[in-house]
């Protein structure tokens, strides 16, 4: 029988296997003891004055807190929000509004999160360990009612709200069902062949779906053995791929590329035992793939994933699969199609917006009629993504229709000028945006972070026969460090408004 809900993540475990290593502990989680204190975690959750289907707002790092507190949550027919925890006061007033959170769960201590909380009048729940390292959490009010709905959550109840990004407006609520989340950890998994044999090494945060259902849960569903370290530190990662035979990690690019830029002074081992390396959530170069796969020794597979589609979307093959370079791979269970101008599915080969369909996708955004109007067409979701299909059904990322600058008419696409940035032998990190200008409405300018000596006017020939010249920057700064979301996204937005006039 196919697994349908988070509370089935449980189902045929090796109760001694280990489940979750936390490196700051040293505490080590087998499945059996992981799966108890879920239970009872979510036991006195259905005694609380909560009820089926309100919303708890999740606020902590990353590591065993998080992950109980999640899924025990989720066990107990409530909807789980997680919260960047670096968010300030005013971002949780308005997230906690519009998710309708009715309890926040977070660290001890003074927060902004407590402050938003506290003026909302919401209780907050405390997460920590006990003596015995079982999670608790302190401030539960229980009611005195008992409860006619089913223990059990079922595949239609909402399990996770999360909320898009919003760098070009109000972030859009997204909820997934126990079914969404299922269907894609259970994608996952299968695409990347994980098994018991495997340990992961979770670097994303877990309130984004690229860690939380990409990394941690695809992992549970899998039986994986999980390295946990409460944030990413590049100084650390490789004496814990090492001291836990890590095999695959999964990660930005801009994680990648530091690791890369310090893979000499790190030590970085080329003989690891990794064996894979996802990278997902925004563009990786080809030049960046091959740099990776050439030190680390390891294949590197790119993916493509949206939070409205519990994640993942495409991706391309393990070894002996074909890789193709630049591409994102095809959907991975789910259907992909490239969306025309003319509002026709467009066929191979013509450029055009992302669409996709499956078992993955949101039945809608929460609260939303205006934005679900535009996300969808035909039963088909509109990502609002550029790309190409090829006559394998090979997906290409060309960019963010709202990212495209637009330059006297020219659409220029920052990804790809990126790309191209990037094959420099010199060039570590680097992203065009546009800015204001007077005579063409908008100039592409870049930020480059350098690997070695180079001068602008050395990339600027390099450019020349490498892009169109409407596509060259006409300016390149060179910066310590790129902007980034919390995650781990490049900000062009930052970047246009630092360095426009």
């Amino acid at each position: 029988m196919p697994m349908q809900t988070l509370a089935d993540l449980f189902i045929h475990i090796d109760k001694q296997q280990p489940a979750i290593i936390v490196p700051e502990g040293p505490t080590e989680i087998a499945y059996g003891s992981l799966s108890d204190q879920v239970d009872r975690l979510a036991a006195r959750l259905r005694q609380s004055a909560l009820v089926p289907g309100q919303v708890v707002a999740i606020v902590l790092p990353n590591g065993i807190e998080y992950l109980v507190s999640f899924l025990a949550v989720t066990r107990a027919r409530l909807i789980a929000a997680p919260m960047n925890p670096t968010y300030k006061a005013d971002e949780f007033r308005f997230l906690l509004e519009d998710s309708e959170a009715r309890v926040v769960i977070t660290t001890s201590g003074a927060s902004a999160v407590r402050d938003a909380a506290r003026a909302a009048s919401l209780p907050v729940w405390t997460a920590s360990r006990n003596a015995t390292g079982d999670v608790e959490i302190a401030g539960l009010v229980f009611s005195s009612s008992t409860r006619d709905a089913p223990d059990a959550p079922l595949p239609e109840d909402v399990a996770l709200l999360m909320h898009t990004s919003g760098t070009t407006g109000k972030p859009k609520a997204v909820p997934l069902t126990h079914a969404n989340v299922m269907a894609s950890v259970g994608n996952i998994s299968t695409h990347y062949a994980s098994s018991p044999a495997d340990t992961a090494l979770v670097v994303m945060p877990l309130f984004h779906g690229h860690g939380l259902i990409g990394a941690a849960l695809s992992g549970l569903f899998a039986k994986v053995t999980i390295v946990l370290p409460s944030r990413f530190s590049a100084r650390a990662f490789w004496p814990l791929v090492e001291a836990h035979s890590v095999t695959w990690y999964s990660a930005v690019p801009t994680i990648h590329e530091i690791l890369l830029l310090r893979a000499a002074s790190d030590q970085a081992p080329s003989r690891n035992g990794l064996r894979f390396i996802r990278s997902c959530s925004s563009a990786l170069s080809a030049a960046t793939l091959k740099q990776l796969e050439d030190r680390f020794g390891a294949p590197v597979v790119q993916a493509y994933a949206l939070t409205e589609t519990s994640h993942q979307v495409t991706s391309n093959p393990l070894p002996p699969g074909l890789r193709k370079l630049g591409s994102v791979g095809p959907g991975t269970n789910v259907e992909v199609a490239i969306l025309g101008d003319d509002g026709e599915l467009s066929k191979v080969g013509s450029k055009g917006e992302v669409v996709v369909r499956g078992t993955t996708v949101m039945h809608g955004y929460s609260r939303n009629p205006e934005a679900n109007e535009k996300a969808f067409v035909n039963g088909w979701f509109r990502t609002g993504d550029l790309g190409v299909l090829d006559r394998d059904g090979y997906l290409t990322e060309t960019g963010r229709i709202k990212e495209l600058i637009n330059r006297g008419g020219e659409k220029i696409s920052p990804t790809e000028v990126d790309a191209v940035l990037l094959g420099h032998p010199a060039v570590g990190l680097a992203a065009s945006f546009g800015v204001p200008d007077p005579m063409y409405g908008e100039e592409i300018q870049a930020a480059v972070v350098p690997r070695a000596d180079v001068t602008a006017a050395e990339l600027h020939d390099y450019l020349q026969s490498r892009l169109s010249a409407f596509e060259i920057p006409k300016v390149i700064h060179f910066v310590k460090a790129l902007p980034e979301s919390a995650t781990g996204k490049v900000d062009r937005h930052q970047l246009t408004h630092l360095f426009s006039n």
